[in-house]
C-alpha cells in the first residue's frame, strides 16, 4: 500500500510542476494590431503567430535554435511578445524518447512597423 501511495503522490507533482507558461515582453515598442482578433485572452487586438509543433534534435546537442523569418509572419523582423508554453505531455515526450524529440508550444507578436 505505501509504495502506491508515495508514486501516486510523486506522479501527481510531476503533473503539477511540468505545466507552466513564460511570457517575455519588450518594454519598448508596441505590439502588432489585429482589429479582426476575437480573442478575449492576455492577446486581445494583438496578431498572434501560434506554433504547435514537435521539434527534433540529437542527443548530444546543447541548444536548438528556431528561425523566424521576416516575410512569414513579422514584417519588421522584431519580436514583441514571446510566450513559451510547457506541458506534461512535452515533458513526457521528451522523457521517452531520451531528449531527440520535444513538442514546442510558442505564441508571439511581432512590433508594430515604424515610420
Amino acid at each position: 500500500m505505501k509504495p502506491l501511495k508515495y508514486l501516486l503522490i510523486a506522479f501527481c507533482c510531476c503533473i503539477l510542476t511540468a505545466c507552466y507558461s513564460v511570457r517575455l515582453r519588450n518594454v519598448n515598442g508596441a505590439p502588432q494590431p489585429d482589429p479582426f482578433s476575437e480573442r478575449d485572452d492576455y492577446y486581445r487586438g494583438m496578431a498572434v503567430v501560434e506554433l504547435d509543433t514537435v521539434i527534433s534534435i540529437k542527443v548530444s546537442s546543447e541548444d536548438f535554435t528556431y528561425l523566424i523569418k521576416e516575410k512569414e509572419a513579422c514584417e519588421s523582423g522584431k519580436l514583441n511578445i514571446i510566450e513559451y508554453r510547457n506541458t506534461f505531455g512535452g515533458v513526457l515526450l521528451s522523457a521517452i524518447t531520451f531528449g531527440r524529440k520535444r513538442k514546442v508550444k510558442i505564441k508571439y507578436v511581432c512590433e508594430k512597423l515604424t515610420n
